[in-house]
């Protein structure tokens, strides 16, 4: 296998392992560069064999916009500077940057015994699940991935999904809005709906860091796809 510190060089602040249920790794990275994690994540599941364990690689990134494969650039609604990098993910637009956790799920999907639409609504459920131990009432929508809330009675997304499948694995994932700033993604159509509000856990009145969040919502992610016998 590659190491991980290796593939994303010297952009790793920090690289602590443990182990979580099922046996999946979980990485914590720190703050990251948006490709070279990407290109790291790439190599990792080029390489992997059927019998590697399944990982978790919690960041955050540097202010990027991403857009997914069926991505169309009207929606960058226009040019504030930060810069767009097209992927290899699902879906459309949407943005990083720091205080928003970056979780990448690297899965094998015969491992876990999930069809892609099926993993898409666990991921939707552990976050569900994680929400509602802070008293956030979420919900996912089958024609739109994601995570979604009342704020102050409208309708706003506080985590978006995208995955890529290659050779029956999974990566990229799901980023969740903790404390940042907001304000890029008025210049987008954020996944690719015009006027779609967004939120964050700092305006729902939770206090979290990016750290603290992704210590908290990996082990829900690992007992929710991990193997099924």
């Amino acid at each position: 296998m590659p190491d991980v510190g290796d593939a994303v060089g010297h952009c790793v602040c920090a690289s602590d392992r443990s182990d979580l249920e099922g046996g999946t790794i979980l990485r914590v990275l720190g703050r990251t560069a948006y490709e070279p994690t990407w290109r790291a994540m790439q190599a990792f599941t080029a390489a992997r064999t059927t019998d590697a364990p399944d990982e978790i690689w919690l960041t955050e990134h540097p202010p990027v916009y991403t857009l997914g494969l069926a991505g169309r650039r009207e929606h960058l609604l226009r040019d504030n500077g930060i810069p767009t990098i097209k992927v290899d993910r699902g879906g459309q637009i949407t943005y990083h940057g720091p205080g928003q956790l970056v979780v990448y799920l690297l899965c094998d999907l015969r491992r876990t015994r999930l069809g892609v639409r099926a993993m898409v609504r666990t991921i939707e459920a552990a976050l569900v699940e994680w929400l509602g131990t802070m008293g956030i009432s979420a919900y996912g929508k089958p024609a739109a991935p994601g995570v979604y809330v009342l704020a102050s009675g409208v309708e706003a997304k506080i985590a978006a999904l995208g995955l890529r499948v290659r050779n029956g694995c999974t990566y990229h994932g799901l980023a969740v809005n903790v404390a940042m700033d907001l304000s890029p993604f008025a210049d987008i159509d954020p996944c690719g709906y015009p006027g779609l509000a967004v939120t964050q856990l700092a305006d729902l009145g939770v206090a979290r860091t990016v750290d603290s969040a992704g210590s908290e919502l990996a082990p829900i992610l690992a007992a929710r796809l991990g193997t099924r016998n």
